[in-house]
């Protein structure tokens, strides 16, 4: 019974963290809408691998992890840099006279292999499962053993999915509703990945004058 509960509380912090817009859900909504539903769930499949190591890792790890600001700063403008590189490459897939696609997206890289190296530099989700985690281990949820774990984790993994699926269905509904107007998906994913950039800036910015 325990360990049902720690299963549902792992999917419910993962499905709803999933939820808000970001790089990889709002990338395997393009590659839904580009390339169809089963390669946007081999890149999501890959995505949550990542994810499900960073979790592992800051279980079994966290003293390290913590003192890991510096890596932590860079990945975050690797990510920055990577979210306005795919607003432009929408923009400009958008502006063109005939249908484009991303290019950034649209390459030759196998789904699943684009989804372990974009979840891999993108560190947002490392501070989060550690603070969700430490949460859990303080209030006695989680203890420090296997079956915990592993059970946390699948359960990590499962919400990932569900979350990431939202979107790559809701890219389905929403070429279907506009398949004769392309250059208006791409105009929306491009202002999406904008906004997610300034966002993420803004919040860089915070936390280093909170450091300041």
């Amino acid at each position: 019974m325990r360990l049902a509960r720690i299963f549902a509380i792992g999917m419910l912090i993962s499905f709803l963290g999933a939820l808000p817009l970001g790089t990889l859900n709002i990338t395997a909504m393009q590659i839904s809408i580009s390339d169809g539903i089963l390669p946007a769930v081999y890149f999501s499949i890959g995505a949550l691998l990542v994810e499900i190591f960073y979790v592992r890792l800051s279980l079994v790890a966290m003293d390290w992890v913590r003192r890991q600001e510096k890596l932590f700063r860079w990945l975050e403008w690797i990510t920055l840099l990577l979210i306005v590189a795919l607003a432009i490459a929408s923009f400009v897939a958008a502006a063109s006279p005939t249908v484009e696609e991303n290019k950034i997206i649209s390459n030759k890289i196998p789904r699943f292999w684009l989804g372990i190296l974009m979840s891999a530099i993108n560190p947002v989700q490392i501070p989060f499962w550690f603070g969700w985690s430490t949460i859990l281990f303080t209030k006695k949820v989680l203890e420090p053993n296997n079956s915990h774990f592993n059970t946390y984790i699948a359960g990590i993994g499962i919400g990932t999915f569900l979350g990431n699926a939202v979107f790559i269905f809701g890219g389905q509904l929403i070429v279907n509703k506009l398949e004769e107007h392309q250059s208006i998906i791409q105009w929306i994913i491009g202002a999406v990945f904008a906004i997610t950039a300034i966002i993420q800036f803004w919040r860089m910015l915070r936390r280093k004058n909170q450091l300041s």
